[in-house]
């Protein structure tokens, strides 16, 4: 399989934008951006997070308490700093005497590690939820290698396919369009 390929298919999946955080050896705050987040079981509450063997966090993680904070729209700046690319006016704040977590995110999922499994290039870390916080707002999405927003939201009818013979068709796939209220 070509990488390449499975790389830009697997884009088109779109996923929230999280920043897992702990704590190195030293006890300083380390996190790092990570797209590859999912619930795993609500009885008892584990989450999994995906990582690079050959990244830091991975090398932090094991064994560690972490936090998963899932960004808001107006923290792209934020998903850049921990993905690498360093920001002074990325706007983030720690707190947390324990597991370091971000100010401000969307949604803070804490907590204690509970597995790990090696997967080919990857680390697969489970952790039990041991605390979570809630707030309002929109996520920052994650599609075809950019970051994105959340579009026009509806709660009315489901969209209907349209056939227009031409643009509007991708392939055999129809698009839709969202009913006109």
């Amino acid at each position: 399989m070509d990488p390449r390929l499975l790389r830009d298919c697997l884009g088109n999946f779109t996923t929230g934008v999280t920043v897992v955080t702990s704590r190195t050896p030293a006890g300083d705050p380390h996190g790092a951006t990570v797209n590859s987040f999912t619930s795993v079981s609500l009885t008892p509450p584990l989450v999994l997070v995906s990582m690079g063997t050959k990244s830091k966090a991975a090398a932090h993680l094991p064994g560690q308490p972490f936090a998963v904070n899932v960004l808001r729209r107006e923290q792209q700046s934020v998903g850049l700093h921990f993905a690498g690319v360093p920001d002074a006016n990325a706007d983030f704040t720690w707190h947390g005497a324990g597991t370091p977590v971000l100010a401000d995110c969307l949604a803070t999922i804490e907590c204690a590690p509970h597995d790990i499994v090696s997967a080919g290039d990857h680390v697969l870390v489970i952790g039990r939820v041991e605390r979570c916080t809630v707030n309002e707002g929109q996520p920052l999405l994650f599609y075809r290698g950019d970051f994105h927003h959340l579009g026009h939201t509806s709660t009315s009818a489901p969209p209907t396919p349209i056939d227009t013979g031409a643009p509007g068709w991708h392939g055999e796939v129809p698009l839709y369009q969202q009913p006109v209220a």
